[in-house]
């Protein structure tokens, strides 16, 4: 797991938060869908209605697979969120796209992947937020069963949770994010978005997010 450009990670953290797809709460907590409680909540879906900022990750991240992963033929995007990132980088790039459902189609030809698959076409994941890496791989199997060669991913932001960065490294899987919870922060700090107190408990999330918050 790494960051394609640690100048940049702070500008696209900042550019999040401006629009709102970062959602800081310290002291009222979110609820995700796992039971974990969380200081943060990011949907990067904004991002597309707003077309700086969604032309910013659009070439950024076209950059991050130009630099990474050269041999590219073939651009999936993950159900849902990672669709419309992937239609833009793969419009840019000039590549054929299709996407991964979470799940095979109920009817019809009950499609697990959309588009055109051809067996050994190396292709290039693209997510809009990475977590614990759990239906982002899960994408890439999917891939891999149909013929893809996976040649990694890319995604907007991650947590840069550890079990993320075990999960990746025991599929064998490079992951190149364009920002990070630790280059948020900083930013949220500057622009006021918390206050000083708030970041000993933003820190102590990222280091144990499944036992956050300590119960005194």
């Amino acid at each position: 797991m790494e960051i394609y450009d640690k100048g940049t990670a702070p500008l696209i953290a900042k550019k999040l938060l401006e629009i709102k797809a970062i959602k800081l709460s310290p002291k009222k907590p979110f609820s995700w869908a796992s039971g974990w409680k969380s200081p943060i909540y990011c949907d990067n879906r904004l991002s597309l209605s707003y077309p700086e900022v969604r032309t910013l990750i659009q070439e950024k991240l076209t950059k991050a697979i130009q630099t990474h992963f050269l041999n590219v033929e073939v651009v999936a995007g993950v159900a849902t969120a990672g669709i419309p990132q992937g239609v833009l980088i793969a419009d840019k790039l000039n590549l054929p796209f299709v996407y991964v459902r979470s799940k095979p189609k109920d009817h019809g030809m009950e499609n697990m992947i959309e588009g055109k698959i051809t067996p050994g076409q190396k292709v290039v994941v693209v997510e809009d937020l990475v977590s614990t890496g759990g239906s982002s791989l899960k994408a890439v199997q999917d891939l891999r069963n149909a013929g893809f060669e996976v040649l990694g991913m890319v995604a907007i932001f991650t947590y840069g949770f550890d079990i993320a960065a075990q999960n990746f490294a025991k599929e064998k899987v490079k992951l190149v994010c364009l920002s990070d919870y630790a280059s948020m922060l900083p930013q949220a700090l500057e622009q006021g978005y918390v206050s000083a107190e708030d970041m000993s408990a933003l820190d102590s999330w990222r280091n144990e997010p499944d036992t956050w918050p300590k119960k005194n």
